[in-house]
């Protein structure tokens, strides 16, 4: 073009670049959208993990069911139907519940503060040298210790009452739950950790703002591993140790029907500790992990 340009430039004639024609490119249409197959009602219940999960349950329950026919032996093991029958007389005439009232009051006392002091003795090792320090001995020497070996001790010192099974509960949440908020911390990425410093955030502003909910995902890792943790301990530590202060709980009541061999109900309170371990794993931490870390984008 520029060559076309300069020889009519020579003839004393310039002209402009040809015009190139204007055109429309007609739209096409859309093809038509294909429309997903409806799916079965056996696949749009499959989506449901509630209904996953009561499936399994609903085999185990039958496989126990039958194994028990089979051995024919109710005192060793008897039919779960027998086990629920039970279970429901004994939820009708307020045992189980005023057991289990017991076991959950002496629960969350020792749950929380097992938590509160995990917090501040992490806090303090991402905080300090001495408390990395500290940490890390007190983990090396008392979390491979079983919390019921401590009993007798815990016994010794604080007597017959609910600050024995409180003791042993602390001992059993603090220091997996420690462990795991230590290590969600110190994976914190360090641009986050810039971001809080460039705040002017400081000591507890700092690890509230910054490192919990950027450990969130470990945290209630941890939260988890020490609520089963401390439910066992507290159901074997009853088991042991009996009533406190006059009011057994779920593990006095497990153990008062062993000695009288009715076992159906042994079963009955054993199926009550599964389904509030079940209830707390499904509703409580689950709802938990559904308004903080699944809706941030921090777990799938």
């Amino acid at each position: 073009m520029t060559d076309v340009v300069s020889m009519d430039a020579r003839n004393g004639n310039r002209v402009s670049p040809p015009v190139r024609p204007e055109y429309e490119l007609p739209i096409e249409p859309l093809a038509e959208a294909k429309h997903e197959e409806t799916l079965s009602l056996h696949q749009r219940l499959w989506q449901y993990t509630w209904l996953r999960k009561s499936r399994i349950l609903i085999c185990l329950a039958l496989l126990w069911e039958v194994a028990a026919r089979l051995q024919g032996n109710e005192l060793l093991l008897p039919p779960f139907s027998a086990a629920i029958k039970a279970l429901v007389q004994d939820i009708s005439s307020g045992i189980i519940p005023a057991r289990a009232l017991n076991s959950l009051n002496v629960l969350v006392k020792g749950y929380a503060a097992g938590v509160v002091l995990a917090f501040v003795l992490t806090s303090l090792a991402v905080s300090t040298q001495i408390g990395r320090d500290l940490l890390s001995t007190l983990t090396s020497m008392l979390n491979p210790l079983p919390p019921i070996a401590l009993l007798p001790l815990a016994l010794l010192w604080f007597g017959l009452g609910q600050g024995s099974l409180v003791f042993v509960l602390i001992h059993s949440v603090l220091w997996p739950l420690a462990l795991n908020m230590y290590t969600g911390f110190t994976g914190v990425p360090e641009t986050l950790r810039m971001a809080g410093r460039n705040y002017g955030l400081r000591g507890l502003r700092y690890v509230l703002l910054i490192l919990v909910p950027a450990a969130l995902p470990s945290i209630i890792a941890g939260l988890k591993i020490g609520w089963a943790f401390a439910w066992r301990t507290l159901i074997a530590a009853e088991l042991v140790f009996g009533a406190s202060s006059g009011k057994g709980g779920l593990g006095w009541y497990i153990f008062q029907n062993r000695n009288e061999l009715y076992t159906d109900r042994v079963f009955a309170g054993l199926i009550m500790v599964i389904l509030f371990g079940l209830l707390v794993e499904n509703v409580l931490f689950r709802q938990l992990e559904q308004r903080t870390v699944a809706k941030w984008g921090m777990t799938r």
